[in-house]
């Protein structure tokens, strides 16, 4: 079975209600493993597992969270693991390239930009938005030095399509400032006209946009934003673009699905997942920043114990994100791209897409089926021609006999 059979609450029961006084064998916790952790356990990486974006697993990736806890260092700055930070900064450029992200985002170009491990594209989305919020509170500060801070925070306005995914409406929520969800096309995807008039309206209106989300590979269906005409709309108005590209991101590392990038040069800052495809486990965010400074100052809380002789000659990975402690994560794609090597990387995402084009095609020639968007990347989305309860029906039933999610 896929999924578990237990009912909430199954659990308690199985252990003690206090912790033991005296050490148990380890024999007794691996057999407990086997007892009472894998009965209520989801298998992710069965291959019969379809639900969700895929979560990312691989045996160097393992050793290198195994390595990374027994390091156990917190790298939260510079000289609390300089290894910590010296690798995190070169995988993001390592990745960057593989990519082919323009050089401004990458720390080796001698600029400002520069990437960071985040937990998940949920933090990037929100740590952009916090960026985006500093920028332009300082630049309304400069035109209107009598307007108080609540007053601008009042008529912020950030941006993304109706089909982005619900964490970006939460950053919105936690950063304290009004998003707008604009209407996708046709094709679920969102267009440089419709973010032009919703700008325009509020502007009109007396706001003050600040942020826009692109989203590359939509939770949905897997569309993408066309980025190359919601840029230079952004951009015209002044206003912070981040393309979260979660899933689809890593496909970008093959040639012939970079055109979905187009328009990647009018981007303030990009983030993707390679613990969703690319190998590399749980938890493993990437995020590039063309300037971090407007992040590093918004976050930039600095007490006598965090500081060191060294700062300035190096980031201190604490400003770029919302925690402050780290763990090692560079390690884990240090690993996998040494060990797969880049062509690895590129046949095994070329092999998921190649299933999703020959499993959409299976639906198209059984007559009781049909796509119901077009298939993109590793995604099918297909339903039972009928009513919408039919396919709920259909769906419970499946879930229900646990051998397939």
């Amino acid at each position: 079975r896929v999924l578990p059979e237990v009912k909430p609450g199954y659990l308690q029961p199985l252990i003690p209600d206090a912790a033991p006084q005296k050490p148990e064998d380890w024999q007794d916790v691996m057999k407990d493993i086997e007892r009472v952790i894998m009965p209520g356990v989801t298998h992710w990486h069965s291959p019969k597992f379809h639900a969700y974006f895929p979560t990312a697993n691989s045996y160097p990736a393992i050793v290198a969270d195994m390595l990374s806890g027994a390091i156990a260092c917190i790298g939260f700055t510079w000289i609390a693991s300089p290894a910590c930070t010296e690798l995190e900064v070169v995988m993001l450029d390592w990745l960057g390239k593989m990519l082919e992200l323009p050089a401004e985002f990458l720390a080796c170009s001698g600029g400002k930009g520069g990437g960071v491990i985040q937990g998940t594209a949920s933090e990037s989305t929100l740590v952009a938005l916090l960026g985006a919020k500093a920028k332009k509170l300082q630049q309304v500060k400069v035109e209107h030095p009598d307007w108080d801070e609540h007053t601008i925070i009042g008529k912020l306005v950030g941006y993304a399509s109706a089909q982005a995914h619900s964490s970006v409406e939460r950053a919105g929520l936690l950063g304290g400032v009004k998003l707008r969800s604009v209407p996708a096309d046709e094709h679920n995807r969102l267009r440089g006209e419709a973010l032009e008039k919703a700008i325009q309206e509020d502007l009109d209106a007396g706001l003050i946009p600040f942020y826009a989300v692109v989203t590359l590979g939509t939770t949905n269906s897997c569309a993408f934003d066309r980025l190359d005409e919601c840029g230079p709309v952004a951009n015209k108005h002044n206003v912070w673009v981040h393309v979260d590209a979660a899933y689809a991101g890593s496909a970008f590392i093959c040639p012939e699905y970079r055109h979905h990038m187009k328009g990647i040069e009018t981007a303030d800052s990009f983030n993707f997942n390679p613990h969703k495809w690319m190998l590399v486990n749980f938890d493993c965010s990437a995020m590039w920043l063309k300037d971090p400074s407007w992040v590093v100052n918004a976050f930039n809380v600095d007490p006598l114990y965090l500081k060191h002789e060294m700062q300035g000659s190096a980031p201190d990975y604490r400003h770029w994100q919302i925690p402050l402690g780290r763990r090692f994560r560079a390690l884990k794609l240090w690993f996998v791209l040494r060990l797969y090597g880049v062509e690895n990387l590129q046949a095994h995402i070329r092999r998921h897409c190649a299933f999703a084009l020959q499993f959409g095609d299976l639906c198209q020639k059984d007559k009781r089926f049909e796509l119901a968007a077009e298939v993109s990347m590793g995604l099918v989305c297909f339903r039972l021609k009928g009513s919408n309860e039919r396919n709920e029906a259909l769906l419970k039933r499946i879930n229900g006999r646990g051998n397939i999610h």
